[in-house]
């Protein structure tokens, strides 16, 4: 019998780990990614200062896969850092070494991510990974799904308020009323009523390809803001060819609208809306049929959003931060499609 026999320590738990471990779609995404253009844009943004107790700042590249991870997995602040002592999975994918005692905590991340906003970051890191999966051939527009869902805010609201906008109201006056009053401490959210719901929050307006449903941009505002008005602004910030089809319901429907879709080059999908003494003609009708058979697409996007990725309410107060939200939930969304359709 040997006496001597050597105690498993932490380094031959890890070493037996490597060897029995399976790949997990992060592995797959990091395979699918070149991160090299992210760490570059990132490294010229957010510089490398020591932390608040003087230690070194972690990489830029590996806190950004951090922020991703956590809207895969929808974990707090709190959560990833517990996560990140434990799971080597996730440490193995954001790039820490495994013999780090020290990882990232609840603190640093949220820095991290407010720094990202002040130097306005999410954006063009959304723009960057969309250009890899549509050159790798994943991503394949073939036009654009415009739609608009509320999303909660993080704070509650004191007082509900007698007097709010009906969302998509058929009557285009009545388009730009605003509340009478709002008792919260997140003072860009606002109150929408739809049907026999009062929604305080934000509205969410987004740019999804047909067929798969990837995000092709996007943006929030308050809640109450009328969605013909966004058109234009959505437009902008997606890359779409002449001939390609913009397709919309009828909350878009408008003549102006419908020359700006036109005039820039893209065929008119917007679902024909009905008037005071003006019904649909049966054509119309027809065409409202084969455009709702499209946009279906989106309104899977906004279901896995909210049910997966935690986003039927907002994790942060004001407008900017819930954008950058919606941003990050973005980008964790095309790339884990990405990665199934590529496995596929």
């Amino acid at each position: 019998m040997n006496e001597h026999k050597k105690i498993p320590g932490v380094a031959d738990y890890i070493v037996a780990h490597r060897r029995r471990r399976k790949d997990t779609f992060l592995d797959e995404i990091d395979r699918l990614v070149d991160w090299k253009p992210i760490e570059k844009l990132l490294s010229k943004k957010i510089r490398r200062n020591v932390n608040a107790v003087g230690n070194p700042a972690y990489p830029a590249l590996a806190m950004f896969k951090i922020l991703l991870v956590q809207r895969w997995y929808n974990l707090s602040d709190d959560a990833m850092e517990d996560a990140l002592g434990d799971r080597f999975s996730f440490v193995r994918f954001v790039g820490l070494s495994l013999d780090d005692e020290d990882v990232p905590d609840a603190t640093t991340i949220c820095r991290f991510r407010n720094a990202l906003l002040q130097k306005n970051v999410a954006k063009r890191l959304f723009d960057k990974l969309n250009h890899q999966l549509q050159r790798s051939g994943v991503l394949v527009r073939e036009g654009a799904i415009l739609d608009a869902s509320v999303v909660s805010s993080s704070c509650r609201p004191q007082k509900v308020i007698d007097v709010m906008p009906e969302d998509r109201e058929e009557d285009d006056e009545n388009d730009d009323d605003e509340p009478v009053v709002s008792y919260s401490i997140d003072k860009d959210a606002a109150w929408l009523r739809k049907g026999n719901r009062a929604w305080y929050g934000y509205k969410i307006h987004i740019a999804a390809s047909p067929g798969e449903g990837f995000i092709l941009g996007g943006h929030a505002t308050p809640a109450n803001r009328s969605d013909v008005g966004e058109l234009p602004r959505l437009l902008d910030g997606i890359p779409l060819s002449p001939g390609e089809h913009v397709y919309a319901d009828k909350g878009y429907s408008s003549e102006l609208n419908r020359f700006i879709v036109t005039r820039q080059g893209y065929k008119d999908g917007i679902m024909a809306k009905a008037g005071r003494n003006r019904i649909l003609t049966t054509a119309e009708q027809a065409a409202n049929r084969a455009i709702s058979g499209v946009r279906s697409t989106v309104e899977r996007v906004f279901g896995t959003l909210k049910r997966t990725y935690g986003f039927a309410r907002a994790r942060y107060r004001g407008l900017a931060k819930v954008e950058q939200e919606f941003l990050l939930n973005a980008m964790a969304y095309n790339l884990k499609k990405a990665c199934s359709l590529a496995g596929s």
